[in-house]
């Protein structure tokens, strides 16, 4: 006999009734994985069922569906699918729940089922599926470039795709996301010759789960490319028609019922509009009524509209908030660290130890609740450029910090507070159980404690939020007159509602009540008339109501009792008498059970009719436990409010790391530093120093210091003045992009780029060993160019940390001084003693003399022999490069004034030409090998082979101990002895 493990879909006559239903409603949802409700199980089938016993490590079983057709199967228990469905999600993949309509007790022929849920990361509402301190956003991006160059007929996509990766400078997009389990909806619009980059940025920021391309970005592989990169995100294509606008402002217009959509700010912003209706449109027909090819019209009266939280569209723009690119988030790990390191603490953990901790956002976060701790994350990444609304915040943070008393009870009264924001997304899909809504009950009586604590405040921001704050008293009253104090979690299985709430419920009751007093009854009469006193009256669902006795009791057994079943030690029977009210009996419990969900269901849809004033109270309580957040951290770590205003002045005393001091070993300080930047005298700082003598530390304690007082926060130091910064810059680091062919050296020069392309006077640039990544005198030249134009050009506040000494010579370049000679040198401060080394983290004016880097390199443990030859090597070359100086000073005298102008010249030509060449972000580009040198550095080149040995130590000196595995210093050192060898072997023997 032939075994068909996959039978043709036509052939129908070969399926029983179930895999027929089964296919037909697979056929709807081709692309998700359909968990099919069967009993107590839900089921996935053929290559479904492959999938998830992959993916979710399930036992792959095949099941005879007809003669000839054996079908591969694997089902998860009902009581556990949330956790499966969680895995499958996590794993991008989409998810379409069957549910049986149709009480299968009750139905002869086969069971009623249909798809109620399409699951997707983006589209998620259960608790169980989310990260609690984490906004889960589907993202719809929309665009249009110029029409001469990109065609949009959806019939052609593969032309459209060229050009979209042709021309990209024109291009304007739409963005929108949505937070189906809250209810946040936003959108804006992003143009400009750069909107691509900020593009990315943005969605750096979201960190979207799902995101929904019109077609020509869904095939365009480097757009899609870029994205992974970011996150690995779910890509949903959807029809061009969708992102066109009179379709997307017809979406729109009836969901929210309006006319025009002026009073939501995006009416004159067409692509915003777009990518809004796209995400509404993909929402909309993944929900129940529009899953059903002829859906029930009687959704709305049980109160199930999945998307009406969907109540506002916020539409922003970027200008709004400091701007932040993808490259600085990262490296100043303002929500997540970037090596994840094991605490160095012996004591306590950090609280919210774990992937969050070494960050600022772990440093931070007090919160009580989890909507409070989102606003928190939602802060960090967007701070303040309003002054107004800097003060704010400032004020309340100050109020509260000030007031332990106000603090300790806030947070009190929020503590365990119910996750209000999560439960109306919930609500609007009919998918909160009873105890959801005793949650909110409890959260809103809690609530006129909150306005009472608020009462005397005396900062305007926390006395405004105290005035809109509603105690939503009707609502409260709706549950507490409906709900029971201790629901169970079924919402079907009764006992939900409280006495005295619906009359004709109360006399169901009652006559369910007095079905239970017959059975008891029944049971005391049958005892004393057999004389056995174990005797029951149980029920299951299989045989109903019975009577159990003992086996050993079957000689007791009067002879009217009908054996039903036998099992190990009991007899079970039925009687005339018993079947006679058993229907009755079940019939009422039935009723009773019916009716509740019922009268749940009104009482669900009638708080969900108040979804937009929970979300307010949600949203003013968020913020509440958010300012309380930073209040408590300032009190525990010894912060101080900055002085915020609109001066180029950045003034910071004994300025710290507020996430370095925190993870600090037994026995170490942190120590403090003071840092100046302005516009007329010390714009650019020139920062020197060894490795591991904190130079990266101090820079980026400076850019957080600056980001922490623009969300409002207090900030680690005595005294700090902080003016207004448009934008943070960081470079800090680098690593190949091997997905896009980019070397090091390149994502380095492609991040420095877009930082001289993009920087103002406002910003404040962060700039860690840039160079380093070529020859060593391609690297001081590029270096010192982008100082000089950093300094004379963009007039941005720059820090700039070096290894290559002979950029302290930049404040006397005339150059700079031409410009007004606002740069300054700084070094990290060292002491030697007895041939070791001190570092001690302070920073001082003035340049460094040595790079220590083979005192470094010893701390790593390379071998002694190695470390007495490159000292020797060293040595040798310190005394050949104090011979050739002295001879470039005579050369230099005899050269006269004619040679310095010539030497001058030939600097800003080449400075000039690392300008103009500096590539955009989306070109294809190679650095020029441009160098600058003096026509002393000209005269003091070393031949090859002192360059090789200068290479071997420098590679030595900026050696990263700390991100080495044990098995990268092996090999690093045994590359280190060949190279060595090698050198010794092939150089002139004096050296």
């Amino acid at each position: 006999m032939t075994v068909v493990l996959f039978p043709d879909m036509s052939d129908e006559k070969k399926l029983t009734p179930m895999l027929a239903q089964y296919r037909s409603l697979k056929a709807r949802f081709p692309d998700a994985i359909l968990l099919f409700r069967l009993g107590d199980f839900y089921e996935t089938f053929e290559a479904d069922a492959k999938t998830c016993a992959r993916e979710l490590e399930l036992v792959l079983t095949h099941r005879s569906f007809a003669k000839g057709v054996r079908l591969p199967m694997a089902g998860v228990p009902h009581h556990h699918v949330q956790a499966y469905i969680a895995k499958l999600i996590d794993k991008g993949f989409k998810v379409a729940l069957v549910e049986q309509l149709e009480d299968p007790k009750k139905v002869k022929r086969l069971v009623k089922r249909e798809v109620v849920r399409v699951i997707t990361p983006g589209t998620v509402v259960e608790d169980a599926l989310l990260k609690s301190k984490s906004d889960n956003y589907l993202a719809a991006i929309s665009f249009q470039a110029e029409a001469s160059n990109v065609k949009r007929e959806s019939s052609n996509v593969k032309r459209e795709t060229s050009n979209v990766k042709r021309e990209t400078s024109n291009v304007i997009y739409g963005l929108a996301f949505i937070d189906l389990s809250t209810g946040e909806f936003a959108t804006t619009q992003i143009e400009g010759v750069d909107a691509q980059s900020k593009l990315f940025d943005e969605l750096e920021r979201v960190q979207a789960s799902e995101l929904i391309l019109p077609p020509a970005l869904a095939n365009d592989e480097t757009f899609v490319g870029r994205i992974n990169a970011i996150r690995a995100a779910r890509i949903s294509p959807l029809s061009e028609r969708a992102f066109q606008e009179d379709e997307a402002r017809r979406v729109l217009q009836e969901h929210f019922r309006v006319n025009t959509l002026h009073a939501f700010g995006c009416e004159e912003l067409p692509f915003a509009i777009c990518a809004a209706g796209a995400a509404l449109h993909y929402l909309q027909n993944n929900q129940p009524a529009a899953l059903t090819p002829n859906p029930s019209p009687n959704n709305r009266e049980r109160g199930e509209m999945p998307l009406q939280h969907l109540n506002h569209l916020w539409t922003y723009s970027l200008e709004t908030y400091m701007t932040l690119d993808a490259a600085t988030r990262r490296n100043l790990e303002l929500t997540s660290p970037l090596t994840p390191l094991p605490s160095l603490h012996s004591g306590q953990a950090l609280q919210g130890e774990g992937k969050t901790a070494r960050s600022l956002f772990g440093v931070l976060d007090h919160t009580e609740t989890a909507m409070g701790a989102r606003l928190l994350k939602r802060w960090i990444h967007q701070p303040l450029l309003d002054l107004e609304q800097i003060h704010l915040r400032q004020g309340a943070v100050a109020e509260l910090h000030r007031d332990a008393f106000l603090r300790a009870d806030i947070r009190k009264l929020l503590d365990g507070l119910y996750d209000v924001e999560r439960l109306v997304g919930r609500l609007g899909f009919g998918a909160a159980n009873a105890r959801d809504l005793i949650g909110l009950k409890r959260a809103l009586l809690r609530i006129p404690k909150i306005k009472a604590r608020l009462q005397d405040a005396q900062s305007e921001k926390l006395r405004a939020l105290n005035q809109e704050l509603d105690e939503l008293r009707d609502v409260l009253e709706t549950i507490d007159r409906a709900l029971v104090d201790d629901p169970p979690i079924l919402i079907k299985e009764g006992g939900l509602i409280k006495e005295n709430f619906d009359p004709t419920l109360d006399e169901l009751r009652d006559g369910a009540a007095e079905g239970k007093a017959w059975l008891a009854a029944l049971e005391e009469k049958e005892r004393k008339r057999t004389g056995i006193k174990t005797l029951r009256v149980r029920y299951n669902e299989v045989f109903g109501f019975f009577i159990e006795a003992p086996r050993r009791d079957a000689k007791l057994i009067p002879k009217e009792y009908e054996r039903r079943a036998t099992i190990s030690h009991a007899e079970r029977y039925v009687t005339q008498e018993l079947k006679a009210r058993e229907q009755t009996i079940l019939a009422t419990q039935d009723r009773v059970k019916d009716l509740e969900y019922e009268l749940f269901v009104n009482v669900r849809r009638e708080v969900a009719s108040h979804a937009a004033r929970l979300q307010t109270a949600a949203r003013i309580l968020a913020q509440l436990d958010a300012l309380g957040s930073l209040a408590e951290a300032a009190a525990r770590y010894n912060y101080v409010q900055p002085m915020v205003d609109d001066d180029a002045v950045i003034e910071i005393h004994e300025g710290r790391h507020p996430v370095v001091e925190r993870f600090l070993r037994d026995g170490e300080f942190f120590v403090p530093n003071n840092a100046l930047l302005d516009r007329d005298n010390q714009r650019v700082i020139i920062l020197t120093g060894p490795n591991m003598s904190g130079k990266s530390v101090f820079i980026r304690q400076i850019a957080l210091i600056v980001l922490m007082a623009q969300i409002g926060s207090f900030v680690p130091a005595s005294y700090a003045r902080i003016g207004l910064t448009d934008r943070i810059f960081t470079r800090v680091g680098a690593s190949d992009d091997i997905a896009q062919g980019r070397s090091t050296f390149l994502v380095e020069m492609s991040e420095t780029s877009h930082i001289l392309h993009h920087a103002t006077p406002r910003s404040l640039i962060v700039l860690d060993e840039v160079g380093r990544g070529t020859s060593t005198y391609d690297g001081i030249s590029l270096a010192w160019a982008i100082a000089e134009e950093l300094h004379n050009l963009v007039g941005a506040k720059t820090l700039f940390a070096t290894h290559y000494h002979e950029m302290t010579q930049l404040p006397q370049s005339p150059s700079i001084i031409e410009h007004g000679g606002a740069v300054k040198n700084f070094t990290m401060a060292v002491q030697e003693r007895d041939n070791n080394v001190i570092f001690l983290r302070q920073v001082i004016e003035g340049g460094a003399e040595k790079s220590f880097g083979i005192h470094v390199a010893q701390l790593a443990g390379l071998p002694s022999r190695v470390i007495a030859r490159a000292n020797e090597v060293l040595h040798n070359l310190e005394q050949e490069r104090d011979g050739e100086r002295e001879s470039g000073r005579a050369g230099e005298r005899e050269s006269g004034r004619a040679g310095e102008r010539e030497s001058e010249r030939a600097r800003d030509e080449s400075v000039e030409n690392v300008r103009r060449n500096v590539p955009t972000d989306e070109a294809q580009y190679a650095i020029s090998n441009t160098r600058y040198t003096t026509a002393r550095e000209e005269r003091a080149v070393y031949d090859a082979r002192v360059e090789a040995w200068r290479n071997v130590l420098r590679e030595i000196s900026d050696v990263d101990i700390a991100n080495m595995t044990p098995v990268q210093a092996l090999v690093l050192l045994n590359e280190m002895q060949q190279r060595i060898s090698v050198l010794e072997d092939k150089t002139n023997p004096r050296i």
